[in-house]
């Protein structure tokens, strides 16, 4: 077995670099540009479906049953019909009253600017307010326990002093 081992270790690393001189040269790699002769390509605006087979185009042949086509007729026909059928230029069109009755008026959008406007400086000077604002300061006493000294409550019998 080790006999085996050895040989096999030995013959490793030649196999190794001959495969990677092998796949390092041009001669390696498949030339992917095949062509043949009877490959169809489909027509503009088809999608490739893997089960259809595709007829051959013919070289006069034009045809307008694609969805582009169909997509410009109905376009065209639409715009036939709105002109035909659209109201005359004057005031009284159904489009002008609606935009007429969303419309607001001048005076109007002032008001809501300057009210807007009165609104914004008040809530900057309430923004730099609370931004400005600090904690009261806090005294903390090294010995709180001196405040118990004077306390009435803590002294010894006999040591007040009798005031009256």
């Amino acid at each position: 077995m080790s006999l085996l081992r050895a040989v096999s270790s030995t013959r490793t690393p030649v196999a190794a670099s001959v495969l990677r001189r092998r796949a390092a040269s041009s001669s390696a790699h498949d030339n992917h540009h095949h062509h043949d002769a009877n490959e169809q390509y489909p027509r503009e605006g088809q999608s490739i479906r893997p089960s259809t087979r595709l007829r051959p185009l013919n070289a006069g042949q034009i045809e307008f049953s694609g969805p582009f086509w169909r997509n410009t007729v109905i376009s065209a026909l639409l715009v036939a019909a709105f002109y035909k059928f659209a109201p005359e230029p004057t005031n009284e069109t159904y489009l002008t009253r609606w935009m007429a009755l969303y419309y607001t008026p001048r005076e109007r959008l002032m008001q809501l600017a300057v009210k807007h406007t009165a609104m914004s400086a008040d809530n900057s000077d309430a923004t730099v307010l609370l931004g400005s604002a600090r904690q009261p300061p806090v005294h903390r006493y090294r010995y709180p326990q001196s405040f118990e000294k004077s306390s009435p409550f803590l002294m010894p019998v006999g040591e007040a002093v009798d005031t009256a």
